[in-house]
């Protein structure tokens, strides 16, 4: 079982960029395929990335692509997302997930068994 939490939302210009962090518990972080989401107010739940366990794969949301980089720190059970060229349209609270693996990539809740708290990125414009 893995437990985890997420920080480094907040406030930011568009045009801005945040490095979000989602620190996990656990002995077996490396054997977890790690993902980010994020929800809107209003809106549904959508997939944002994913990172394979020894984060040489990755998988982007089109909407993001060239702007945020995941990337993950087994050393330091970390996963991370820099979010760059940030948008209004990208304020969420975004969350982490970890996933055991299965089908790739994962984009649906569904196939994500344990869930951090989020964390809130607001983008002015």
């Amino acid at each position: 079982q893995v437990q985890l939490v997420e920080s480094g939302g907040g406030l930011v210009q568009a045009g801005g960029s945040l490095r979000l962090s989602c620190a996990a518990s656990g002995r077996t972080f490396s054997s977890y395929i790690m993902g980010w989401f994020r929800q809107a107010p209003g809106k549904e739940r959508e997939f944002v990335a994913t990172i394979s366990q020894a984060g040489i794969v990755t998988y982007y949301v089109d909407s993001v692509k060239g702007r945020f980089t995941i990337s993950r720190d087994n050393a330091k059970k970390t996963v991370y997302l820099q979010m760059n060229s940030l948008k209004p349209d990208d304020t969420a609270v975004y969350s982490c997930a970890a996933h055991t693996g299965g089908r790739w990539p994962p984009t649906t809740q569904v196939q994500y068994e344990y869930w951090g708290q989020g964390t809130q990125v607001t983008v002015s414009s």
